[in-house]
């Protein structure tokens, strides 16, 4: 699986995974928010971008997405729940690279594209649930900007 960077090109996810590590080195005193965030553009086919956020507060991030084309699905909530669960699968392996070498204790949270307005609040509880079952922090709009801004930019 292979991502783009605005700063450094294509990357495979050990070269994100290298990158993000390399940025909280630079300032290791800061506070650092991992964040993934996953977007999705249904026309014939439906297009989902999955985005990576390494947020340093108050002074800066970088980011990182994968995109993938699907076939189009037949209803919002299947939409939805696939975005949710290629959000999981991406924290999951960062989690396990992380603890792997010695950074546990890492929070990561999952921007979600839902929110109170629109079609999508009656998901809120069911998806909310299904990131917090999994043991990340979750994140709905307004609060959601890696997957309602960072991945959203790229799913046109």
């Amino acid at each position: 699986m292979l991502y783009h960077s605005p700063s450094h090109g294509v990357m495979d996810l050990e070269q994100v995974f290298q990158d993000i590590i390399n940025f909280i080195r630079e300032q290791p005193q800061a506070e650092h928010k991992l964040i993934i965030g996953t977007d999705s553009q249904a026309r014939d086919e439906v297009t989902f971008v999955t985005a990576i956020v390494i947020h340093r507060l108050g002074k800066g991030a970088r980011y990182y997405y994968h995109r993938e084309v699907h076939r189009r699905l037949p209803s919002l909530r299947q939409r939805i729940l696939l975005e949710t669960s290629l959000s999981l699968g991406v924290a999951s392996r960062l989690t396990e690279m992380l603890s792997r070498r010695g950074h546990q204790g890492f929070d990561i949270e999952i921007h979600l594209d839902i929110g109170q307005n629109g079609d999508t609040r009656e998901l809120i509880r069911e998806i909310v649930g299904m990131v917090s079952g999994s043991g990340f922090d979750a994140k709905i709009k307004p609060d959601s900007f890696g997957a309602s801004t960072v991945a959203d930019k790229y799913t046109k």
